[in-house]
């Protein structure tokens, strides 16, 4: 279940990094410029939105596994349509709905194998999707610097992986605590013994959900309106935060963009592509690495030492820009600062941006708390990503990775003063520091 779920992981990732060197080709096909580019690019971040906070309802309302299906089936459209545009804004549209399943696989895959999965295997098994997302970008980033595949087949290879997962969900169960949550027991527990060893009594863990799902309904806060309740909003507060500083950071800047920045600035369309495949790689590499220390080293640790080398680094790029030494000479050391900006924000705040979401909000209003945080997240990555090249042809390439230098200066600060050490700590703890009002670094320090 977590290896299917993780396809939609996958698809995320190769979605959004096909376009990174595919714009190259589209921008000679279509004769367009970085306004077009920049629309094409963020177009699928606009439907992620959408979809984010659509199918948190749908999740709620006809179960985890239905709303796959359905993401399964928009992907299959949404890859067909995209390869076969005509035109810009047929290709913009079709990446929208792209976005859409995108964004329903962010906010539902997790949710789904959490749900399903035993608790000794729980974390590991959703960190499933976080690494299909570095795989599917990596995977991208080759199929671009052969340069030998046409954009339209590339992208609409996603097809084959879309179509397959939608297969295989039709032979998966539903999530147990849905079940239970719409009155269906008996399936519930089918659904259980389905994913267990076999002659496992599983009433223990049926008694235990049907209790954590009576706790939910008789709360008092719950929902998106439990979201406003004073005692809710620090935690509120730094998960937005925190999704919006991990797009501020700078990396959808280099995971959509470094082919075109690079060519704009001399660079072969080849060499540029080559780098992009450097870069999913160490994104992949470094991703593995931090999921393996991030429980022993600490979310807030982690994330509080590697912003400032992804700023010195960003600073280190800006300088080479803005001096002019940004020819074939220093080429080398342009592309090991990139790999080292990739080292340092994909194995520290990019962890952090989904992870957050399933553990900072009250039980209530997690469904709710995690739509919020996943709407910052795409919400500023569509800001992004619809504004860069416009950033750089108004202020220079090198002062717009001085400016995005400054985001994860201002990261720092803001979860230096906002963010707890939430690792070691049950969610059953986090909520009671936070119902106590008790939400700072300074409550969480100490023993856990």
């Amino acid at each position: 279940m977590a290896l299917v779920s993780a396809i939609s992981g996958l698809l995320y990732g190769y979605d959004t990094g096909i376009i990174s060197g595919a714009l190259l080709q589209i921008s000679d096909e279509f004769g367009i410029g970085s306004g077009w580019e920049q629309v094409i690019a963020a177009s699928i971040l606009a439907g992620a939105v959408i979809g984010a906070l659509v199918c948190s309802r749908l999740s709620e309302r006809l179960g985890r596994r239905t709303t796959l299906l359905i993401v399964a089936a928009v992907f299959v459209v949404g890859s067909l349509a995209a390869s076969l545009a005509p035109n810009p804004v047929t290709l913009s549209v079709a990446r929208v709905v792209l976005g859409f399943a995108v964004g329903g696989a962010t906010q539902t895959a997790p949710v789904y194998v959490a749900e399903l999965a035993p608790s000794k295997y729980r974390g590991r098994l959703v960190l499933f999707f976080q690494i299909a997302i570095g795989v599917g970008i990596l995977i991208a980033t080759i199929v671009g610097a052969t340069e030998r595949v046409d954009w339209r087949l590339a992208i609409g290879a996603a097809v084959v992986p879309s179509a397959l997962m939608l297969l295989l969900m039709l032979r998966l169960p539903d999530s147990p605590r849905w079940l239970v949550k719409a009155g269906q027991d008996d399936r519930a527990r089918q659904a259980l013994e389905d994913v267990r060893p076999q002659g496992t009594d599983v009433s223990p863990e049926l008694r235990d959900i049907e209790e954590l799902v009576e706790a939910e309904r008789s709360a008092s806060t719950s929902g998106w309106r439990g979201l406003r309740k004073p005692w809710v909003r620090p935690a509120l507060i730094v998960g937005c935060g925190l999704a919006i500083f991990t797009q501020l950071s700078g990396i959808e800047m280099i995971v959509y963009y470094s082919p075109t920045i690079l060519t704009d600035n001399g660079f072969s369309d080849s060499a540029a592509l080559r780098v992009s495949v450097a870069l999913g790689a160490t994104y992949l590499i470094t991703q593995l690495i931090g999921l393996a220390i991030i429980d022993r080293v600490g979310r807030r640790r982690l994330t509080l030492l590697t912003l400032p080398g992804a700023a010195l680094a960003l600073i280190v790029l800006g300088t080479f820009f803005v001096t002019g030494n940004d020819g074939e000479a220093q080429v080398p050391y342009i592309v090991a600062t990139l790999i080292v900006f990739m080292a340092f924000t994909a194995g520290g705040i990019q962890l952090m941006g989904w992870l957050t979401g399933s553990e900072i909000y009250p039980l209530a209003t997690r469904e709710a708390g995690a739509a919020a945080q996943s709407a910052s997240l795409w919400g500023t990555n569509l800001l992004i990503t619809l504004t860069l090249l416009s950033i750089i042809d108004t202020i220079g390439t090198g002062q717009t990775f001085w400016l995005y230098a400054a985001f994860n200066v201002a990261g720092f600060v803001f979860l230096y003063r906002r963010m707890p050490e939430l690792t070691g700590r049950s969610l059953e703890q986090i909520e009671k520091r936070l119902s106590d009002g008790r939400f700072t670094p300074a409550d969480f320090a100490g023993s856990r």
